[in-house]
């Protein structure tokens, strides 16, 4: 039997890994994210304040005292920024 290998996505509306489980985006994640995004990093940082809003809707309804919106913006936004 072969084992099917998860891609490195979020699993809404929990925003964990898909893969491996942990906050997404996880190490995997974000390397995939940097090299098919490698030259527009504009568009990646775009894509990412797409899916942290989405991630704020989400994580704010599941979660009785909500999000931090400044640890989501670390969390999806903050790795790409730094070069």
């Amino acid at each position: 039997m072969t084992r099917r290998r998860l891609a490195h996505l979020p699993t809404r509306p929990t925003w964990r890994c898909q893969a491996c489980g942990i906050a997404w985006p996880c190490s995997a994640a974000k390397l995939n994210l940097l090299a098919e995004y490698r030259e527009d990093r504009t568009a990646l940082l775009i894509y990412l304040a797409t899916l942290r809003d989405e991630a704020v809707a989400h994580l704010n309804a599941e979660v009785p005292d909500g999000v931090a919106s400044a640890d989501l913006v670390e969390r999806f936004i903050g790795w790409a920024s730094a070069r």
